[in-house]
């Protein structure tokens, strides 16, 4: 539901960082096949189908205003299951067809929104949580609402919290319970992940279990699936008792049973739910499509994945990542469980894991800065972390020149289609806003880019909790 391109500033970055990367960056990073870890730590991905139920709204700001169609975003589960959501960035784009993750308040704008509580209220109060519209209707003092008003009315209450923005509902009855959902709206906690893993890279010696991976979730039970290679590798996924596990529930603790004679290496266990994703989740796109916030979820297929590695000697790190508004970058964590210190450089500090002991590094960004790097760590395993820092919303003018749209554009569906704003998302919410990019760490608005080798033990950064308890 975009109503001004970001424009510029953004383009600028983008211009900056290829003409940067352009030299050199691909061939640093090799030819091997790097693993490409989740971004998140698990739960619903989904793809964007665009606005489905919605009416229209009107924007005021800097003497201007603009009108935009308010309402319901469908998405579709991976694996089975539908979404509805409203966003939560009215001046960013929505790209068709984005792919999108669950993700914690902590890598959204709502992690610095002192009312992010606010809006899981009314998504609580409101339609579709509240399908009786006569009800909500009498509620908010209007006559009588409509599915299209009722959405519109919802989503300029939370674009009201979420942006800081002026904005109107054109229907009257729609206005009416927008002004009582705005009014109305108290503080809420933040709902859990349908299904995460903590922690989601764990390492250690062949011949123990390394872990623990603990499962948290909303579901009854969740389904295990061992390494794709066990069979050949004899590694397990087992429980605490030391047994093979192929369910677990919420709080089960897991582990990886690597043979002792095991040769150095890496495996990754899935695990996989049924369930209903919690009303107020964030939704996130690598795509610089606008986060959007669950309001409706049918039952849906959720999942995480967890990482191990070992080694017989030497620095055996555990490397994960995970953006932190609170902080604007990215949390990278490495862990050692050798018996040899972990060494590695990062924008251009030296750091220092010491066996048996971790450490978390921030890597500042620029927001919207798109990210992008290998990690090389030892036994010739290589790990790819990308993703893109969105953690505010754009609270500038609206354009003067910019033409309202009265139906959602194919290319940014739900937002007013400005030429820069087309431009900018393309016409592919599969098409990388960086292309060919293949390997690299795009910094401070292109300024550096980085990539994190060790000497011998090559190993570079990610936020992992492996906490063990």
């Amino acid at each position: 539901m975009s109503i001004r391109s970001r424009g510029a500033a953004r383009l600028a970055v983008v211009t900056a960082a290829s003409g940067l990367l352009a030299a050199g960056a691909v061939a640093a990073a090799g030819s091997a096949a790097a693993e490409e870890v989740p971004r998140q730590r698990g739960g619903a991905t989904a793809t964007l189908g665009g606005l489905q139920t919605y009416d229209q709204a009107v924007v005021r700001e800097g003497g201007s205003s603009q009108r935009v169609p308010a309402g319901l975003f469908e998405m579709s589960v991976e694996d089975g299951g539908t979404l509805q959501t409203y966003c939560v960035d009215i001046h960013s784009p929505t790209q068709k067809d984005a792919r999108y993750q669950e993700t914690p308040w902590s890598g959204t704008s709502l992690n610095r929104n002192r009312d992010a509580g606010r809006i899981r209220w009314i998504l609580q109060h409101s339609y579709p949580q509240v399908n009786d519209l006569a009800a909500l209707a009498k509620k908010a003092g209007a006559s009588s609402l409509t599915e299209k008003t009722a959405a519109a009315g919802t989503q300029v209450a939370i674009w009201r919290y979420s942006d800081g923005a002026r904005v109107d509902a054109v229907d009257p009855q729609a206005e009416k319970l927008a002004d009582y959902l705005h009014k109305s709206a108290q503080a809420s906690i933040e709902p859990k992940a349908s299904l995460t893993l903590e922690s989601p890279a764990v390492s250690g010696r062949p011949g123990e279990r390394i872990g623990p991976v603990t499962v948290r979730t909303d579901a009854d039970a969740v389904s295990v699936a061992p390494p794709g290679d066990s069979a050949a590798s004899g590694v397990k996924v087992v429980g605490r008792n030391g047994k093979p596990v192929k369910s677990a529930r919420d709080g089960s603790r897991l582990y990886f049973d690597v043979p002792k004679d095991a040769p150095d290496g890496s495996a990754a266990l899935s695990v996989q739910a049924s369930t209903t994703v919690p009303v107020g989740r964030a939704f996130t796109s690598e795509t610089r499509s606008q986060t959007q916030i669950l309001a409706g979820s049918s039952e849906s297929t959720v999942s995480a994945t967890a990482t191990a590695d070992w080694g017989a000697k030497g620095a055996v790190p555990a490397l994960s990542a995970e953006k932190n508004c609170a902080r604007g970058g990215v949390d990278i964590t490495a862990s050692n469980k050798g018996d040899a210190p972990f060494t590695f450089r990062l924008m251009g500090v030296k750091h220092t894991i010491e066996a048996g002991t971790s450490q978390t590094v921030t890597v500042r960004l620029q927001e919207d800065q798109a990210y992008d790097f290998t990690i090389v760590g030892p036994n010739g395993v290589e790990k790819r972390f990308r993703g893109v820092l969105d953690c505010r919303t754009e609270g500038s003018g609206i354009g003067t020149k910019a033409q309202p749209a009265n139906q959602p554009s194919p290319a940014s569906a739900g937002g007013t289609a400005v030429g820069a704003d087309l431009a900018e998302t393309g016409s592919s919410g599969n098409t990388p806003l960086i292309a060919g990019i293949a390997v690299g760490f795009v910094l401070l608005g292109g300024a550096a880019v980085f990539f994190v080798r060790a000497k011998k033990d090559p190993t570079e950064t990610p936020e992992e909790a492996a906490t063990e308890k």
